[in-house]
């Protein structure tokens, strides 16, 4: 792969290349179609020598084309009287009182009735159970949540795994050039659920530079201060002792309502994201990794951002977040193609694809999704439905349903590898 300007083009690709998603997407062929040839000789006569008017001495030639025969005249209907033939004759109809007329009804039955499609069974509280999947090279752990009773105590299990030492801070990228794909929403309840088990360090930041919500979803309103506050005071920040770093981080984050994490806002004018260099995007990292245990990044969504693509280098862990609609997967499954031809298939291939439920309603694309990515990544996570997520606004962990609340559970130690 060359680079180019931007650093993440392929040389000689005149169009984007893309996976046949599930291996059921079939390209028909068209043969070409041979055009006539138009430069036929022709010959031209004067008609008029006076007026000097010009006409084809003989009809044009055409090869490969037969002469077109003009319709045979519709022979008329024959005159019927008004009385004297029987309703069923073929090709009449009886009219009371205006004797027979043509019948135009079709000479073809009419198509069955079908019986209606089966409905899908109500709706339940799906738990989820990790079915046996292969392990890949120093990966902890690698499964396929399917949905499934769990008994609490697996649950309790992971909430104590998540508790443990992870030797290092862990930056974990949320990511999916699409739009509409729960990216904030995956982000936010990620933190909520590490940070519900390890009590503190852990940060959400909200990465994407066209006007970011996760500020306005998952945060306190304490103050106004964003990432720009932080960038003016960056050189001070970093000179900041071990033990005065994280007070004086505190001062530029705002916190979750339940305060299990913290949430380092986006700024809301797009002129900000030119500053957002891939230099001061590693100042950045590298003062939230010293403060913060677990730093989960919303990008945005171009994929030709040095913002974006300095995240997903610097990440120790990908999610793909996606939703049951083939544009999404598609999206997504070009991003991990990108990825895996920029250098980073590793980062693909430990990458954990979130698959987010729309609606209470499940569908059979869940099922395709969920096998097809579980080939390209390390794992696939399902998470149900849950209405407290359907008004858009702030995001409360609290108010999630238990199933919903499990599910999370387990996703998130997922992404943490435990």
């Amino acid at each position: 792969m060359e680079r180019t300007e931007s650093g993440w083009g392929r040389a000689g690709d005149s169009a984007p290349r893309w996976r046949s998603l599930l291996d059921r997407a079939r390209l028909g062929g068209r043969a070409d179609v041979a055009e006539p040839d138009d430069d036929e000789d022709r010959r031209w006569a004067p008609v008029d020598d006076e007026n000097r008017r010009w006409a084809p001495t003989e009809p044009p030639r055409y090869s490969g084309y037969a002469p077109v025969q003009a319709p045979p005249a519709a022979a008329p209907l024959p005159a019927r009287p008004v009385s004297g033939y029987p309703a069923e004759e073929p090709g009449y109809a009886a009219v009371p009182q205006y004797g027979y007329r043509p019948d135009l009804r079709p000479a073809y039955p009419p198509e069955p009735a079908y019986p209606p499609e089966p409905a899908y069974p109500p709706a339940t509280a799906p738990q989820y159970e990790p079915a046996p999947a292969t392990a890949r090279a120093q990966v902890p752990s690698s499964s396929l949540f399917t949905p499934r009773r769990a008994p609490a105590d697996q649950t309790e299990q992971l909430l104590q795994a998540m508790r443990a030492e992870l030797g290092g801070s862990r930056v974990l990228a949320f990511a999916n050039p699409n739009g509409g794909v729960r990216k904030t929403t995956a982000t936010v309840l990620a933190a909520a659920t590490i940070g519900s088990a390890r009590g503190q360090g852990v940060l959400a930041w909200d990465d994407n530079e066209l006007r970011g919500t996760l500020g306005l979803r998952a945060g306190s309103a304490r103050h106004a201060r964003t990432i720009r506050h932080l960038l003016a005071h960056l050189a001070e920040v970093e000179v900041a002792s071990p033990e005065e770093l994280p007070d004086i981080v505190d001062g530029y984050l705002r916190h979750a309502s339940d305060g299990v994490y913290d949430v380092l806002a986006g700024e809301e004018n797009p002129r900000f994201a030119q500053r957002l260099d891939p230099h001061t995007v590693r100042r950045v990292l590298d003062i939230l990794r010293r403060s913060h245990d677990v730093i989960c990044v919303d990008t945005g969504n171009n994929v030709e951002s040095p913002n974006w693509r300095t995240i997903l280098t610097e990440a120790d862990q990908l999610v793909v977040t996606t939703v049951p609609r083939e544009d999404a997967a598609f999206t997504a499954d070009w991003m991990l193609d990108l990825l895996d031809e920029a250098g980073l298939g590793d980062l693909v291939e430990n990458a954990v694809t979130l698959l987010s439920c729309p609606s209470p309603v499940p569908t059979p694309l869940v099922d395709d999704l969920s096998a097809h990515f579980s080939r390209r990544t390390r794992a696939v996570a399902v998470v149900p439905y849950d209405p407290a997520l359907e008004s858009g606004s702030s995001i409360d962990y609290r108010l999630l349903q238990p199933a919903t609340r499990q599910a999370w559970v387990r996703a998130a130690a997922m992404m943490l590898g435990v």
